[in-house]
């Protein structure tokens, strides 16, 4: 929910920017406009690029599990690692060692 807020206010700050640019009212705020609604946007769009969610679901085969297990911070679930060796991208598996599901 607080993403879609950001984008939203980062949107407004940039139409903000548009009309004042387009109007000529308010021109000294346009800098401040621009850079907080760029800033907004594009940081909202590389974190959602970057920091990708946790996988419920095995990768394809050429996918390697390198081993690694971890608790995630955010979640508190046990993580499995796979690496692609042709690409050197990494996924983050969420591990289900619950042998009797709810």
């Amino acid at each position: 929910m607080l993403p879609i807020v950001l984008y939203v206010l980062g949107g407004l700050l940039l139409v903000g920017a548009g009309i004042a640019a387009l109007t000529g009212v308010l021109v000294a705020l346009l800098p401040q406009l621009i850079v907080g609604g760029l800033m907004l946007v594009v940081g909202l769009a590389i974190e959602r690029w970057r920091y990708k969610p946790l996988l419920r679901t095995l990768p394809d085969p050429r996918w390697k599990d390198t081993g690694e297990r971890f608790v995630d911070p955010g979640s508190g679930q046990l993580t499995a690692v796979y690496f692609d060796p042709q690409l050197g991208e990494r996924h983050y598996i969420v591990v289900n060692d619950d042998p009797h599901p709810r």
